[in-house]
């Protein structure tokens, strides 16, 4: 008896299937350090020139009207403007290079019996918050994490030791998973 392929069989297996979409895994309790996300660099070097950006903009002007009103020695005037210009490139440098080197740094786990952030450059710093200590959370998003897709999940845990950890720049999707994830008690009403 030959075998014969049955249209039903091969249209079943077809290329057209639509790809998953992108989002958190199916369980997001995995167990395995995520990095965060990488839309999350671009968010803090914006971040960072906005705050940075007035600063310099102010630094040029007081450096500029005291050079200019003020009568000072030409070796004066040269070791101002060396010390004004080292303090701008040591801005641009902290606005656009160190949330890479930050970037780096963090990560987080989540697992079945709660979340571990990994955070830190030159003093690393990691915080593990069981499930059973969580009081609440909160996802938020600033005007640029909306932008990108982005959220901050705030957990708010008994004690005062790191009483609120928050962990910035994860998909917004995955912050809610998250959120889901610690508040779902196993029908224990702790008070």
């Amino acid at each position: 008896m030959a075998m014969t392929d049955h249209p039903e069989t091969s249209a079943s297996s077809s290329p057209a299937e639509p790809a998953p979409l992108p989002g958190p895994p199916a369980s997001i309790a995995d167990g395995v350090e995520h990095p965060l996300d990488p839309r999350a660099l671009t968010v803090q070097r914006i971040t960072a020139w906005l705050v940075i950006a007035p600063i310099l903009c102010a630094l040029s002007i007081g450096l500029l009207l005291l050079l200019w009103l003020a009568p000072l020695l030409l070796w004066a005037q040269i070791l101002l403007g060396l010390a004004g210009l080292g303090i701008a490139s040591a801005l641009v440098w902290s606005a656009h290079r160190w949330p890479e080197i930050s970037h780096r740094h963090a990560a987080y786990t989540v697992a079945p019996e709660g979340i571990e952030v990994r955070r830190g450059v030159l003093w690393r710093l990691v915080i593990h918050v069981p499930r059973s200590r969580v009081q609440h959370t909160d996802v938020s998003q600033g005007p640029v994490e909306r932008a990108y897709g982005l959220a901050t999940l705030a957990i708010y845990t008994a004690g005062t030791d790191h009483a609120q950890v928050d962990l910035h720049g994860i998909d917004r999707a995955t912050a809610l998973a998250i959120r889901d994830h610690l508040v779902a008690g196993e029908g224990d009403d702790a008070v």
